[in-house]
């Protein structure tokens, strides 16, 4: 038999080399990106100037507020009613958009229909279309004399200029975000699980329940988040319709603007501060929370 030259053997790969020696993992791995230094490198410096530098330069500013001049501004009446009804009405339009977001989500992954690309269309119109639109819209629509305004109003019901009026902006501008989080899950779904439990005598609403829903559920909570996290901030859409009064419907964005034009720059910033500790919080417990169920979903 010819002996085979050392050199002919081709030569392993370090990643091989790593992978055969027993009792220690593969270090290096193939793939698109570079190695994970560099890449929490770049990822930490593109977090810092776009995210954090920001917030950091608006925390800076308030802190150029004493302590009486903070303890004044919280407990302002003015500035809780305001900060109160920004993150209440967010949540309200939040809770109304995850199933309504589920049933639109359904019907678009589980039935065809003629217009059903039309319907697409209009889910992602709110995305596209400027706020300001939004609110005289919503503002013609449900005022005193708009179409349904005046039905409403006939009836006891006001929308606009009062917090249900926020509501519904806030609805508006929240559902694409439920749609489209939930809408994907539902397209990977397998009905195999659905036609297993009908066939050991299901009802269609315990199948729902039972085993569609603790699956739709992340994605659910993923979208709640999105949409409350879009409805605490949303400023456009909200001051036409909302009538702007002071503890009344007079919501937290608009605060800072009217302080922005007294030329109150460190009582923007530090109303600023508060919505930012808040939203903080609250987005950090809904993600605590979507992690736990994602892993109780998983195991």
């Amino acid at each position: 038999m010819a002996a085979v030259s050392i050199k002919s053997l081709p030569n392993p790969s370090l990643a091989e080399q790593a992978s055969r020696v027993p009792g220690r993992t593969r270090r290096f791995s193939a793939g698109p990106l570079p190695g994970f230094g560099l890449s929490l490198g770049w990822t930490l410096t593109w977090l810092s100037l776009l995210v954090l530098l920001p917030l950091a330069a608006l925390l800076i500013g308030a802190l150029g507020l004493s302590v009486q001049e903070w303890v004044g501004i919280v407990r302002d009446a003015r500035v809780q009613h305001a900060l109160g009804l920004s993150f209440l009405t967010a949540l309200i339009a939040a809770l109304i958009n995850v199933p309504i977001g589920l049933l639109i989500s359904w019907v678009l992954v589980r039935y065809r229909f003629p217009g059903r690309l039309l319907v697409e269309a209009l889910v992602d119109l709110p995305f596209a279309l400027p706020t300001a639109v939004a609110g005289i819209a919503l503002t013609a629509l449900y005022a005193p004399t708009g179409w349904l305004g005046e039905p409403l109003s006939q009836l006891g019901v006001q929308i606009a200029y009062t917090p249900l009026g926020i509501v519904m902006a806030l609805i508006f501008v929240g559902l694409p975000f439920t749609i489209r989080t939930v809408q994907p899950v539902l397209e990977q779904l397998s009905r195999e699980h659905e036609e297993a439990a009908a066939t050991l005598g299901a009802s269609r609403w315990q199948t729902v329940r039972k085993v569609l829903l603790p699956q739709l559920r992340p994605a659910l909570l993923t979208g709640f988040t999105l949409a409350f996290a879009r409805g605490v901030g949303e400023y456009g859409s909200v001051i036409f319709i909302a009538g702007n009064l002071p503890k009344v419907s007079e919501i937290a964005p608009l605060l800072i603007v009217i302080k922005l034009e007294e030329f109150n720059y460190q009582g923007a910033m530090a109303i600023a501060v508060l919505m930012l500790l808040g939203s903080f919080v609250a987005l950090f417990l809904l993600n605590l929370l979507h992690k736990r169920w994602s892993r109780g979903l998983v195991n």
